[in-house]
């Protein structure tokens, strides 16, 4: 599969995001570990998580734990495969999102995901969201402390404008390697921090890339144009998306969520997808004016 870098890393130019296979409507372990090991097979080596995705509050770090299962019970090599958890953003139980974003939060959260994913280091940690009650500048220090403790073996922030992606760079000096924010045909705000991490060399991952959970099967529905195209290709309106995402900047890695098998499997497709420059400029004059 086309390789994209994240940091030191080279990684598939296409992710897979755990999230939908830990919160609301989940299917159950053996579909979700199948899906996990059909993107392996399909070339992934980018899996994205956090200690948040779950459903009850007492299984926080659900996601985590999946992935690591998933991972021991594959067959084949799994040795090129990074895995990005994040800390910060918590679900109490109650269908609601909370920040924590102290550093003696953030530095427990981290061994806690390190422990449940089996590792010695996390490949990459990200701080999921901003905390408005902590200074940005003491979060992310506590990130700082992780990589130079040798916790986390890289850094990255989440949810992030441009000027914290600059201020946790500096932090960090100069080893922010990703920032990952949400970017879909329907959701275009990040537009300016991608462009942005693209000047600094910053792996962009795009979470929810075709529109979130309950609205990536109604891609073509919604925007017309990438079903055209889609139709003019042969392929499904959200390997359409991904491909259009992917030509935006050479430091973009979509990450879509996946839950089937099935769906993993044609995501992936997209990085052989050729979209003709006419084709780029219309959909991204039509995602722009969504």
């Amino acid at each position: 599969m086309q390789q994209r870098t994240i940091g030191s890393r080279s990684v598939s130019a296409i992710g897979l995001g755990g999230m939908p296979m830990s919160i609301e409507g989940r299917p159950d372990e053996a579909r979700s570990v199948s899906a996990i090991h059909a993107a392996l097979d399909a070339g992934v080596t980018f899996i994205d998580t956090a200690d948040s995705y779950h459903l009850l509050a007492d299984e926080v770090g659900h996601n985590e734990e999946l992935i690591a299962r998933a991972l021991r019970s594959y067959g084949g090599d799994t040795s090129a495969v990074l895995v990005a958890t994040k800390g910060g953003h918590l679900r109490p139980g109650d269908g609601t999102w909370t920040q924590d974003g102290r550093p003696e939060y953030l530095k427990e959260a981290a061994k806690a995901s390190a422990r449940r994913l089996g590792v010695e280091a996390i490949g990459l940690y990200q701080f999921h969201r901003p905390d408005p009650s902590v200074p940005y500048a003491d979060s992310v220090g506590a990130i700082r402390e992780l990589l130079d403790e040798g916790v986390i073996e890289m850094a990255g922030i989440s949810n992030a404008n441009i000027a914290q992606i600059d201020e946790a760079n500096e932090i960090l000096g100069g080893r922010l390697v990703s920032v990952q924010n949400q970017f879909s045909p329907a959701f275009r705000s990040s537009r300016g921090e991608l462009h942005h991490c693209a000047e600094l060399g910053i792996a962009f991952l795009p979470w929810s890339p075709l529109g979130g959970i309950r609205r990536a099967g109604d891609m073509g529905q919604r925007h017309s144009a990438f079903q055209e195209v889609a139709d003019a290709h042969g392929v499904s309106p959200q390997q359409v998306a991904l491909a259009w995402q992917l030509s935006l900047a050479p430091v973009v890695i979509p990450i879509p969520g996946a839950s089937r098998p099935e769906s993993i499997r044609d995501s992936v497709r997209a990085v052989e997808l050729v979209l003709s420059a006419d084709e780029l400029d219309e959909l991204d004059e039509l995602a722009q004016a969504a």
